[in-house]
């Protein structure tokens, strides 16, 4: 595993030169959309390999103990085990990446996973989530209180406001109190792009989120009107690359919001192999935000094993083993 990202000390000489070319990022994702997908038992491994990397959401005003503590259990067990041992998955510990919830329903998950027996990380929203717009000193004490009740990710969401008016600095500062908050609990810095107006911006509050100590940048809440798109996640990543070349620290990348079926779980694994190499294919790298992608995912494996003799392949092993 690579190194946390410790942050590093605000450039606003090369934030203020940034400018993001608006036509050139269309027509590249444009291209990831275009490439071909992988099909029989790339697709299946692929799809297993997109479960390990979710991040199974509830974030409903309805959430009770009891619909917490069956997101845990599907968490822990995201397929069926008939169907897994059709794949001989079936002992390779396939779970997902973590379950995501509110910040009052962090110690409901910590009962939950605890009554399994399963060390698999509570990622907790916080910071006024999804607008950020509560007082700074509230928004740290959320944070500070889902980390005490034993959540082990951090959620947080900007002040939109800032990356609007250019208050790059005040942001700045912002996010390094999370991140202090956070402790060691790893910080997923929430970007709302949908509400950032640019790409430059997108890029820009990219940088500012990393430079504060990010562990991973995430593209929406879900809760915006735009949420994940295929071009702001190449603005994104492309920051993300850059900060890596410059500071040797990879920072991981989760897009969030409207992914619902199996081939769009497809696409974001091609894109982020693509923009960003195979190193960040895995669960401290790239995560997915979603509540129903893992259902489509499901159905889409279980059509495939209908359709053929998925474990009597020999490609079946090597595809595993390149992805797991």
């Amino acid at each position: 595993m690579s190194a946390r990202n410790p942050g590093t000390k605000l450039d606003l000489e090369w934030i203020s030169k940034v400018r993001v070319n608006r036509q050139a990022v269309l027509k590249r994702a444009q291209r990831i959309q275009g490439l071909k997908m992988p099909t029989k038992q790339w697709q299946a491994a692929w799809l297993l390999k997109a479960i390990t990397c979710i991040d199974l959401t509830t974030l409903g005003g309805d959430d009770t103990s009891s619909n917490v503590h069956r997101l845990c259990l599907k968490a822990i067990h995201p397929v069926r085990r008939d169907l897994l041992r059709k794949m001989d998955m079936d002992n390779k510990g396939v779970t997902t990446a973590a379950v995501c919830v509110y910040p009052s329903r962090v110690a409901d998950a910590v009962i939950s996973l605890k009554a399994a027996n399963s060390s698999l990380p509570i990622a907790s929203v916080a910071t006024g989530f999804p607008a950020g717009q509560t007082p700074l000193e509230t928004r740290l004490q959320e944070v500070r209180m889902a980390v005490a009740d034993g959540a082990t990710e951090i959620d947080i969401v900007i002040n939109r406001t800032l990356a609007l008016t250019g208050q790059w600095e005040a942001m700045y500062h912002e996010i390094c109190q999370f991140r202090e908050a956070c402790g060691d609990a790893h910080m997923k810095t929430i970007l709302a792009v949908g509400e950032l107006g640019t790409f430059t911006n997108v890029y820009k509050a990219s940088l500012v989120a990393m430079m504060a100590g990010s562990d991973f940048i995430k593209t929406s809440t879900g809760k915006e009107a735009v949420n994940a798109t295929y071009a702001v996640a190449i603005v994104m990543v492309r920051a993300i690359r850059d900060y890596f070349l410059c500071t040797g620290y990879k920072v991981g990348f989760k897009p969030a919001g409207g992914i619902r079926t199996a081939q769009e779980s497809l696409l974001w694994l091609t894109l982020v192999k693509e923009e960003l190499g195979s190193d960040w294919l895995c669960p401290p790298l790239f995560r997915l935000g979603a509540s129903s992608l893992l259902a489509d995912i499901e159905r889409s494996t279980i059509t495939l094993l209908d359709n053929m003799q998925l474990i009597m392949s020999c490609l079946w092993p090597e595809a595993v083993d390149i992805l797991f």
